[in-house]
């Protein structure tokens, strides 16, 4: 069974509340920082602050935050706590080259439809 708050984190993140899914995660991160979990949960949350930064128009942090999740994301298995990681690192690449083909000067959050993460319960 799938913790409350793993769960509350894809219901957060899927209505694009990405602030509030960043924090119903935070406390199984603090829980398990240096366990086995944790760079999966640190990476769950710099996606999701990602999104806070492009819907506050920050891009080039937007950016930043995606490659942190990417690296740590990368280092599971591309299927991890029954969510599809190999998706989710497509995901951020496709955000990442929007951003990047634009030179940071266009807001894709804008311009794509808002991502969605789907868990297998």
């Amino acid at each position: 069974m799938l913790d409350a708050h793993y769960l509350g984190y894809f219901d957060c993140f899927n209505r694009q509340e990405f602030y509030e899914a960043h924090d119903v995660l935070e406390e199984l991160w603090l829980a398990d920082k240096y366990g086995p979990t944790g760079d999966f949960y640190k990476g769950l949350i710099q996606l999701a602050g990602a999104f806070v930064h492009l819907q506050k128009e920050r891009l080039r942090p937007a950016a930043a935050l995606f490659k942190l999740a990417r690296t740590n994301l990368s280092k599971y298995p591309s299927s991890y706590e029954q969510l599809d990681l190999s998706e989710v690192l497509q995901l951020i690449e496709c955000w990442l080259g929007w951003l990047e083909a634009e030179n940071f000067s266009r807001n894709p959050l804008r311009a794509q439809p808002a991502p969605k993460l789907t868990v297998a319960h």
